[in-house]
């Protein structure tokens, strides 16, 4: 198979992919045309159906596995798929697996990093918050493990959770080492369980999709609810313990205008928040250069991160 993060403008690509995303549009002189959007498990691409009269057009709905012919081209720095010839896929012409973005660090492993930051928590009531997702509920672990942390912004694979949430508490165990004043068993906590959220906000691969609660809540609610929900389980849990943790919850994006219904207003929560916006920011740098692939200059205007970007000189 020939997987997207291969391709380079000039390629003819005959091969299966997931429809992520079908939608018919107009051009500017009014003629139907098919925007979709492609993906295996290294990525996603735009691509176009100019011709959706063409007799190698056949019938297929997103979510569909389709069987395409098409050549990569360029637009706006980005490879893009101009596809000629598209029918849905047959079972046996594809395996799953091929199609599901995945982290390309261990995930077992990254859980184990992130159960030892759990046990090294010594507030009793802090400890058994997080043991009773992470230890004792086996269906809330395994989601957590295999859910994304974002639809398509950063780390939206299989793992993306896992790897942003342990990359936000590492960063917040620097700080609480360094910044003295931090309260470490809240800050770590807060990190841990900032966007758990995530788990009901967005749907299950292949869709990684909003689902009704992601869109009428969103994770920071959502999540700060199933804390909130898991504390009342917990005999003699400290009132002032669970107000300044769902503050930290409630505030982890920084500005009301980013989604946060609290501006930060604890030193925990702003650490946090420096934390979730660092590795969020650098993961969403890190997959817009991969994606630029062997291009050497300026890459474009990223609307994500509000600039135009390109790679270090080597």
């Amino acid at each position: 198979m020939r997987y997207i993060e291969t391709f380079r403008e000039g390629m003819h690509v005959s091969d299966v992919y997931l429809c992520k995303n079908k939608q018919i549009q107009l051009t500017k002189n009014g003629k139907e045309y098919g925007n979709l959007v492609l993906q295996d498990k290294t990525g996603t691409i735009d691509a176009k159906i100019w011709d959706l009269n063409s007799p190698g057009v056949g019938d297929f709905d997103t979510m569909d596995y389709v069987c395409i012919e098409a050549d990569v081209t360029l637009f706006q720095n980005s490879n893009q798929l101009n596809v000629r010839r598209i029918r849905k896929a047959g079972e046996g012409e594809y395996i799953e697996s091929d199609y599901l973005p995945v982290s390309k660090r261990d995930i077992g492993k990254m859980y184990e990093e992130l159960l030892a930051f759990i046990k090294s928590v010594k507030n009793p009531y802090l400890n058994r918050l997080l043991s009773s997702f992470f230890v004792d509920d086996a269906a809330f672990a395994k989601a957590f493990q295999f859910h994304s942390a974002a639809k398509t912004v950063h780390h939206g694979f299989v793992g993306g959770l896992l790897e942003h949430t342990l990359s936000v508490t590492k960063l917040c165990d620097y700080y609480a080492g360094y910044y003295k004043e931090l309260n470490r068993d809240l800050l770590i906590t807060a990190a841990i369980f900032h966007d758990i959220g995530k788990t009901k906000e967005l749907s299950r691969f292949p869709e990684n999709d909003y689902t009704d609660d992601g869109q009428l809540l969103g994770h920071i609610i959502i999540g700060t609810e199933m804390i909130s929900d898991r504390m009342k389980e917990i005999e003699g849990f400290p009132a002032s313990i669970a107000v300044e943790l769902k503050h930290c919850i409630l505030a982890h994006h920084g500005e009301l205008e980013y989604g946060s219904p609290k501006k930060p207003a604890l030193l925990e929560a702003l650490a946090l928040n420096f934390a979730d916006t660092t590795d969020a920011k650098m993961e969403t740098m890190i997959e817009a250069l991969n994606a630029g692939g062997e291009i050497k200059g300026w890459l474009g205007f990223n609307r994500f991160l509000d600039s135009n970007i390109r790679r270090t000189t080597e």
